[in-house]
């Protein structure tokens, strides 16, 4: 895996030629993948590689890119999330929870 594919977009992109074709989201204290149905808890997957952006015109363009991994389900996918002023509470909190689980 790259240190840097460019954009977000760019990244994404490089990302779904590496296997990380799973759009994955947050919902209450879980992951889940709309596209296979699967629910993802905090023992069900790693972080593979967080990747983090800035806008360069426009300060509140921040985001970051998880890139996910479960062996037990099998699939690879990412997770975005925003940073600074306008972070997702809930994706923050879930993160924050697997990494102090690791």
């Amino acid at each position: 895996m790259k240190e840097s594919y460019g954009t977000l977009s760019e990244t994404i992109n490089g990302l779904k030629k590496e296997g990380y074709t799973q759009d994955f989201n947050i919902r209450e204290d879980c992951i889940v993948c709309h596209q296979s149905n699967t629910v993802l808890s905090n023992d069900d997957f790693e972080i593979d590689k967080i990747f983090r952006f800035e806008g360069q015109s426009n300060p509140d363009d921040q985001s970051i890119l998880y890139a996910i991994s479960s062996k037990k389900f099998n699939v690879k996918g990412t997770l975005v999330n925003g940073y600074g002023i306008y972070a997702d509470d809930v994706t923050t909190e879930l993160v924050a929870r697997l990494q102090q689980h690791h």
